[in-house]
């Protein structure tokens, strides 16, 4: 698929799992030719990701990132891959 993310587009999602409430952004990085992703839940500080595409989801790349809800990082990755078209 063709790469359309641009270093520093942010995309904001806003849903609810669960009845919680989610506000999502997600800043498009790139380090060494490779597709990072900050990701903010309910304005915290963020987390960096890459989408691994053997696992056909999100992996953590700090020491600091919680793992997500399994529902959550679901709905993360189905906008994502909606929204920015991931390679």
């Amino acid at each position: 698929m063709k790469d359309n993310a641009k270093q520093g587009t942010e995309n904001h999602f806003e849903f609810s799992i669960d009845q919680i409430p989610y506000e999502v952004r997600v800043t498009t990085e790139i380090f060494n030719d490779e597709k990072r992703f900050r990701i903010k839940i309910n304005g915290d500080e963020g987390h960096l990701y890459v989408w691994d595409p053997e696992a056909v989801a999100l992996r953590a790349l700090d020491d600091q990132s919680s793992t997500l809800p399994d529902d959550l990082e679901r709905e993360i990755s189905n906008r994502l891959v909606k929204t920015i078209v991931m390679d």
